[in-house]
């Protein structure tokens, strides 16, 4: 039987290090893989900035071989504003790299199990993220021929046995979908479109920075009204809205950034990004000087032809009327003015038709799939899937 130890992180100098190199080492060979910025990864474990720590905590681990190297890695945490009246209490893990060896895999998923266990939890998620799902979500299980968007997991394909063989049972998938910008849109948008445009209460315009606080107020608002009531997804303050719109600035463009109104009132949002890892791939992580300069370059002067989907939303008393093809007819004869060509839809729960039918709809294609897994320590303990919305 191999040796390996297990080391709990207790302000060990090399630990941070070896936590975010591991990786690097397990894809060097993998030409489609992008490395996470090393800032983005150490930010979930701050204490100080990250505010999921002042409703949960959070616990990591690496595990070494006999001979003293990292092969592996996990971090465990739990929130407990997630909590439902009725609901199993569930926690959830992520950053899992690990060599391809089921006995490592099931000492890293032990530890978390194990410590989530003893904080009074009955289950876990993972692999998840202590933040917001838009980044360190789910295990790709299809697309590896394929780079990853900017905050999107690229994992080995041998992952998926180390899940299944601990017991993890998918509880949703997170769907990626590809689009030609330049293709036609059905005729069904159109016509949503040009029915919703007959009523002058409602317009549609992109991102003005001499207008950012109305922009930040009318993504809380929508936000808050569309996402927060699904589960494990709590409402956003407008504090950290801001805050985001603010740390996005140097990347965003303006054009990728629609917002619906009816009267004063914000309905809908549709924003887009840059595809970020198209720059962040020549930074091998590290956004020190040369790093920013070298985005610089890549940001300002080569640019993308890529954009990609980060957040979709309608309020709930206008879904189902048209407002979401409406708005992607809207924003459609900014974008095809612009440099780019191709559109990436990230997110895409298996439990959201009504969005994966807007997909079909846009003639856009699924090309990739990430699962998030679930597990109770009960193992008699009855398994549901994520239920559709």
């Amino acid at each position: 039987m191999d040796e390996f130890q297990l080391t709990e992180e207790s302000g060990q100098p090399d630990f941070v290090r070896e936590f975010i190199e591991l990786p690097a080492r397990l894809y060097k060979n993998s030409p489609r893989w992008i490395r996470p910025l090393d800032s983005d990864v150490e930010e979930v474990f701050n204490r100080e900035t990250n505010k999921k720590f002042r409703h949960g905590d959070c616990r990591r681990w690496i595990l070494k071989d006999s001979q003293g190297k990292t092969i592996g890695r996990i971090a465990a945490f739990y929130d407990r504003r997630l909590f439902k009246p009725g609901k199993p209490k569930v926690g959830a893990f992520g950053f899992f790299e690990c060599i391809n060896n089921q006995q490592a895999a099931h000492l890293l998923f032990s530890a978390a199990e194990n410590w989530l266990n003893a904080e009074g939890l009955e289950g876990m998620d993972g692999p998840v993220n202590f933040g917001d799902r838009d980044k360190h979500w789910g295990l790709l299980t299809d697309g590896f021929d394929k780079e990853p968007n900017y905050g999107m997991p690229y994992t080995h394909p041998y992952f998926i046995p180390l899940f299944e063989n601990y017991g993890f049972q998918v509880y949703f998938y997170q769907l990626t979908f590809f689009r030609e910008v330049l293709n036609p849109l059905s005729p069904r948008l159109q016509e949503k479109y040009d029915r919703i445009s007959q009523d002058k209460s409602f317009r549609f315009e992109h991102f003005q920075t001499s207008k950012a606080e109305k922009y930040v107020n009318a993504f809380t608002e929508i936000y808050n009204q569309a996402w927060s009531k699904h589960a494990g997804v709590p409402e956003m303050q407008k504090a950290h809205v801001s805050a985001l719109f603010k740390k996005l600035a140097p990347v965003m463009d303006k054009r990728l950034l629609w917002f619906g109104f009816h009267g004063e009132r914000p309905v809908s949002f549709f924003l887009m990004l840059p595809e970020l890892n198209q720059f962040f791939k020549h930074v091998n992580g590290k956004l020190d000087l040369w790093g920013k300069i070298k985005f610089a370059w890549y940001r300002y002067v080569v640019g993308t032809d890529k954009m990609f989907g980060v957040i979709f939303g309608v309020v709930p008393d206008f879904q189902g009327k048209g407002l979401e093809g409406a708005l992607i007819v809207a924003c459609r004869p900014t974008i095809v003015k612009t440099r780019y060509r191709k559109l990436e839809m990230n997110w895409i729960g298996d439990f959201n038709p009504k969005m994966i039918h807007l997909m079909e709809t846009l003639g856009a294609k699924e090309v990739k799939r990430h699962a998030t897994y679930r597990i109770f320590f009960d193992r008699n303990h009855p398994f549901e899937r994520e239920k559709p919305i």
